[in-house]
């Protein structure tokens, strides 16, 4: 578990398993060859955008992050995987909160982001913050590792969202939980309705235990947990058609 590692040599630990887990998009309408046990996503994903979602003074001004952290119940000794971090917004003011006893795992499938947040880490002496490649049907995460994972503006542009989740899901510790922030809008216009949301954690076996729509956040924000037994690949069923979007 990541809470057991020790601090200097966290960072060094995954940093040496993204090396080790490089990897590479599926081509275009094709589905990955690692989640052919699993659904495809029956409705249009957004291509993956700039991984600056705004200014980090103007989500600071709107007091973004520090809304969300509040809401989520970031604390001193939390561990957070930040999925899809990008330039490190989240991952840089989480490593601030959860303190030196804390940990953050910043995850995303763009190289040059990783590296530039690399860069940002060492350069801020964050002790506390890892970075590690994920794929676009597989996170990478350590099992029963961590306490909150964020996914902030980014579930929409998951290619293979059901092997995704499935695969995610051990990584929760006992009580974990999972914190989405996107908009109410259709998934090629750089959103999700909410409705197609919770169903598709639903289908890989979450419950939703929290929802508030927020202009701050320029959307919505849920709270996810782990409910039941995880479903076997071949019985998940897809949520599109029941929910269509406008």
């Amino acid at each position: 578990m990541l809470r057991n590692v020790l601090p200097h040599k966290f960072a060094a630990l995954m940093l040496g398993l993204a090396l080790l887990g490089a990897c590479t998009e599926s081509p275009s309408g094709e589905q990955s060859a690692t989640a052919l046990d699993f659904p495809r996503a029956d409705r249009t994903v957004s291509a993956i955008g700039d991984t600056e979602f705004s200014t980090e003074a103007a989500r600071d001004e709107a007091g973004e992050a520090e809304y969300v952290m509040d809401w989520a119940g970031i604390q001193l000794g939390t561990t957070v995987a930040d999925i899809g971090a990008g330039e490190g917004y989240y991952t840089i003011r989480l490593a601030d909160r959860v303190g030196p006893k804390g940990r953050v795992l910043a995850q995303d499938i763009n190289r040059g982001a990783l590296n530039r947040l690399g860069e940002r880490v060492t350069r801020e002496q964050l002790d506390n913050v890892a970075i590690k490649e994920g794929a676009v049907d597989d996170p990478r995460l350590p099992q029963s590792s961590f306490d909150r994972i964020f996914m902030v503006h980014m579930y929409h542009e998951i290619e293979e969202p059901y092997a995704f989740l499935w695969r995610m899901r051990p990584a929760l510790a006992k009580g974990g939980q999972v914190i989405v922030v996107d908009r109410d809008r259709a998934t090629d216009r750089h959103g999700i309705t909410p409705k197609l949301l919770f169903c598709e954690f639903e289908a890989v076996g979450y419950r939703l235990t929290g929802f508030t729509e927020q202009l701050k956040l320029g959307g919505y924000i849920a709270r996810f947990e782990v409910s039941g037994d995880r479903p076997e690949p071949s019985a998940i069923k897809t949520c599109a058609s029941r929910y269509p979007q406008s």
